[in-house]
């Protein structure tokens, strides 16, 4: 059975971490060595496509950090969270939900992400 919470735990963790080493460590220890991400507005795959997509991520909102939003929920091997991109003074500047879909070692295959609300 999948713990949701932990799978939106440590991929918001992957994301939070501002050490870039280890992110990286993050990385090859929960996401699947090909795994792919998409949103709207940006995409990578594989160890080296997702880090350096998050290092851009990071490096426009720097002093941002994304936190959970609401219960995830999952079913099979999908988990699906909503997130909040919250500033240092704590307003929420941009959100969204991700659907996450795992391999059958549990760790993350593939992203798929929605923007609910843009930065202004």
């Amino acid at each position: 059975m999948i713990d949701s919470r932990d799978i939106a735990d440590i991929y918001l963790a992957t994301w939070n971490e501002g050490d870039a080493g280890l992110r990286r460590t993050l990385i090859a220890a929960r996401w699947a060595a090909d795994a792919r991400y998409v949103d709207p507005v940006m995409s990578g795959t594989g160890a080296d496509g997702i880090a350096a997509m998050i290092e851009s991520a990071r490096a426009q909102f720097p002093g941002h950090c994304f936190a959970l939003r609401g219960t995830p929920d999952s079913h099979n091997r999908h988990v699906r969270f909503s997130w909040s991109l919250v500033s240092g003074e704590g307003r929420p500047v941009a959100g969204g939900t991700d659907i996450v879909r795992l391999d059958d070692a549990g760790r993350i295959a593939e992203v798929t992400g929605f923007l609910d609300t843009l930065p202004a």
